[in-house]
């Protein structure tokens, strides 16, 4: 059976697993899912996920359904080597308390926003908002000041999952190269990938696309 990945562009956390499985060139399904048309809450996939939400993947008889769990189980079954998710406890730990960060903070934050325009309390991004925002990239830019990456000196998964959400947050509060030099550098490391233009780049313009049309904040 194929392994199948329930996902969408536009998301980022979708963007992040498919970065993942092209990094360790693994060869799956994809099978988009359209949260603007429902297609998340259709019996068929609430039978897989009843948490109705994406990217999720069906992988023989497992279900995962969170996108840091997806990423940690295809490198570590799938990956050649450990560089990208480390088998030493401690190293692996560094990216395991980044992902959580990111759900903890980065990716939440742009959630939340979607979700206020959506709900329509309100179309522009508030200052207490902003603030979240810019104290996440703030502790982003120490994180880099002291390696290269986000969980070390080479490549993780946690790069691969930030960036996805960095990149969607810059859409809302604009990371200034002046007062973020360290995370500009990163960004553009990370665009030097031989797959990111494919996958992030293209997600990126839906997802703008998408928030056109719900936000005033991004143009």
């Amino acid at each position: 059976m194929p392994i199948v990945l329930y996902m969408e562009p536009l998301s980022p956390p979708s963007r992040a697993v498919v970065m993942v499985t092209k990094a360790i060139g693994l060869k799956i399904e994809y099978k988009i899912i359209s949260l603007a048309n429902g297609d998340n809450f259709r019996p068929e996939f609430l039978k897989i996920n009843p948490q109705h939400t994406i990217p999720t993947l069906v992988d023989e008889d497992i279900a995962l359904y969170d996108s840091h769990a997806i990423i940690t189980y295809l490198v570590s079954k799938y990956g050649r080597g450990d560089s990208l998710y480390p088998r030493d406890l401690k190293k692996r730990a560094i990216v395991d308390q980044r992902l959580h960060f990111d759900t903890g903070s980065l990716f939440s934050y742009l959630r939340l926003f979607i979700k206020k325009c959506l709900s329509n309390r309100g179309r522009t991004i508030e200052e207490y908002e902003k603030k979240f925002i810019m104290d996440s990239y703030e502790i982003l830019e120490e994180i880099l000041n002291r390696t290269q990456y986000m969980a070390g000196d080479t490549l993780t998964i946690a790069d691969l999952s930030i960036i996805a959400s960095v990149t969607g947050l810059d859409m809302i509060v604009p990371i200034n190269s002046s007062s973020f030099p360290r995370i500009s550098q990163w960004v553009k490391k990370i665009e030097m990938l031989p797959y990111y233009e494919e996958v992030n780049d293209a997600g990126l313009k839906d997802l703008r696309g998408f928030l056109v049309t719900i936000s005033d904040t991004v143009e």
